[in-house]
């Protein structure tokens, strides 16, 4: 059985992850990249689907303690056992030739027994390697791969079946290394990686990180957690594109045992406005502008065809299937791999994307001739079909609705072309624009706006909420004073859910919910944070405050956030680590260290009349 998603830590190369739990055991690798299939995937299977343990022999079921080193995507690991105490140090060098994963154990005191327990099964956890042992090696091949693992130390290899086990035992002040490194497996011979010294690797690793770290430009109250959380949204970063992908897992589950399982190893346009700003106001201008350079070249082409997510790499088809063979998270099934949304249609990429685009313009980066024509594409595209009804923010798998977010997205969209229209001195269809502009904002005050409970909706003719409705003041269609926004930042306490926010109301106003799924979900970190920063805008410094620091101690005990948590249970669930969690986190410590420590409160605020 996997371990808690919140046990769970991450380790990153800027290519792929991998996700090792507090056992010791990395129960989570896709090689090469993020989105290949894994090679261990005993994190939404059982140990017959791969997994490496790296322990010590009598050692309790979980460590010690465990920590980044500061600044750095480096985890060392302190286990305390009868025969004395190790460390073990796990990184994943970033931008090496070929994925590799180091795993150094060192001797504090005693003499301790050591084992490590590898188990791979490539082609998402399925097929079982032909395993051979070479002079320095050993080798696991099938199909088009092959993983090396290497030892720079004296250690006794035991037969198991199926395993590849080490055995050896550290002294005080002894240390010993083994990498694990990919390779196509028609190269002869293993990567030259393995033959690196691990030192070296480390000290690389971790002055790249604290680097990298150090640019950070938040100097708020909250460092260490938003400096964590910019270390996530990195490691989540496909270095050769630029893109980021959702979260590094698929199908960890919204409901234990449901089937709301879904692969995030993807690029998603409702993230794009939110990244670039987090990237450009924290100081990483070279990541925001890799990030703007792989969105402008997954959306070229024709407008009609625009998704809301894409590959690594800008790929359009990412076909869902299911993996039978895996019992799931927790029994959570079905296990997917690729997603379907991509074949969607959603209104509010097209805000996304036109936001993003006159964000990077206002920041001084540079719009070349071809995505000034693609904004006029866009816009007539939109021009044509806004009135439509379309699968909303989330993405939701039941009928297509008017939803208010995606009308709030296209007044966006128009809105921001009229702005990068007046910068590049391009006004030849403003008219058009402006006309399209009012009529969708005239209409969602009136349609989205509902006056008895006094509050915007989810969608046009129904009266629940949706959690989406907090971004109206940061994307401007209306200012946070007023009082239509006041009101529904106090109704979204209906969404609370033991101090957080849920999305919108489980089961809503159809038999399985607006998303048309069976089972409820836990409470949506980045709406929780939302509503922070909403409370912060209407005047509420205080509950704001209280509301952003509860999502801060839930984050798990190396600073991970999942995609949702569960307060009923106590735990994380969804997908993780989350970068749409990771990013609202950032956003919202900036929102909230710019804050007057007390805003004066207007009679609608405090619900007086």
């Amino acid at each position: 059985m996997s371990a808690p998603i919140e046990d769970y830590a991450l380790l990153s190369g800027l290519e792929t992850a991998a996700m090792v739990g507090r056992n010791g055991s990395i129960d989570w690798l896709c090689l090469p990249r993020f989105d290949s299939p894994a090679c261990l995937a005993a994190l939404v299977g059982t140990e017959d689907n791969g997994f490496w343990r790296v322990a010590p022999v009598a050692a309790p079921a979980a460590c010690t303690r465990r920590a980044y080193r500061p600044d750095t995507l480096v985890l060392d690991t302190w286990w305390e056992t009868t025969e004395g105490a190790v460390r073990v140090t796990d990184f994943m060098p970033p931008r090496a030739q070929v994925p590799c994963i180091v795993r150094v154990i060192e001797g504090l005191s005693g003499a301790v027994s050591v084992r490590s327990e590898l188990r791979l099964r490539f082609h998402q956890g399925r097929v079982v390697p032909w395993v051979r042992v070479t002079d320095d090696c050993t080798v696991a091949v099938a199909g088009p791969d092959s993983v090396w693992l290497g030892a720079d130390g004296p250690v006794r290899a035991l037969g198991k079946e199926g395993s590849t086990v080490l055995d050896f035992t550290v002294l005080a002040g002894q240390r010993l290394a083994l990498t694990l490194v990919w390779s196509p497996s028609h190269r002869p011979g293993p990567p030259a990686a393995v033959s690196v010294p691990a030192e070296t690797m480390l000290k690389e690793t971790c002055d790249f990180w604290r680097r990298w770290a150090g640019q950070c430009r938040y100097q708020g109250p909250w460092r260490d957690a938003v400096v964590r959380s910019l270390i996530t949204l990195k490691a989540l970063t496909f270095a050769p594109t630029g893109g980021i992908v959702a979260a590094p897992t698929t199908s960890l589950p919204g409901c234990i045992g449901g089937e709301r399982n879904w692969d995030y190893r993807y690029c998603w346009l409702r993230d794009s406005t939110r990244t670039l700003s987090c990237l450009l106001r924290s100081g990483y201008r070279d990541e925001a502008a890799a990030w703007l350079d792989w969105l402008v070249r997954a959306i070229a082409g024709d407008p009609v065809g625009l998704q809301t997510v894409y590959g690594l790499g800008g790929q359009r088809l990412l076909p869902e299937t299911e993996a039978p063979w895996l019992p799931g998270y927790e029994g959570s099934q079905p296990v997917r791999f690729g997603n379907s949304a991509f074949g969607q249609f959603q209104l509010d990429v097209y805000g996304e994307v036109l936001d993003t685009l006159y964000l990077s313009l206002r920041a001084g980066m540079p719009m070349p001739a071809h995505v000034w024509d693609l904004v006029g594409e866009m816009m007539g595209f939109l021009q044509r079909h806004w009135r439509e009804p379309d699968q909303g923010l989330w993405q939701v798998r039941g009928p297509r609705r008017q939803f208010v977010h995606s009308k709030v997205m296209v007044w966006v969209a128009a809105d921001r072309a009229l702005r990068m229209g007046e910068l590049l001195g391009r006004n030849g269809s403003s008219a058009e624009w402006r006309a399209m502009r009012d009529e969708v904002h005239r209409q969602v005050l009136r349609q989205g706006w509902d006056a008895k409970q006094r509050s915007f909706v989810q969608s046009y003719g129904c009266a629940d909420l949706d959690a989406s409705a907090l971004l109206m003041p940061r994307l401007g269609f209306l200012p946070a004073g007023d009082p239509r926004v006041l009101c529904t930042v106090r109704e979204m306490q209906r969404l609370d859910h033991g101090g957080f926010l849920w999305r919108y109301a489980p089961g809503g106003d159809s038999a399985h919910g607006v998303d048309g799924m069976h089972g409820h979900e836990g409470a949506f970190v980045a709406c929780s944070l939302w509503y922070a920063e909403a409370l912060a805008a209407s005047g509420h410094a205080e509950q704001a405050r209280e509301a952003f620091e509860r999502v801060i101690a839930v984050r798990n005990d190396v600073g991970l956030l999942s995609e949702q948590w569960d307060p009923d249970t106590g735990r994380q669930m969804g997908n993780a680590p989350q970068a749409f969690s990771h990013i609202a986190l950032a956003e919202t410590a900036f929102a909230l260290s710019a804050t007057p420590s007390r805003i004066p409160r207007s009679r609608e605020a405090t619900g007086r009349r």
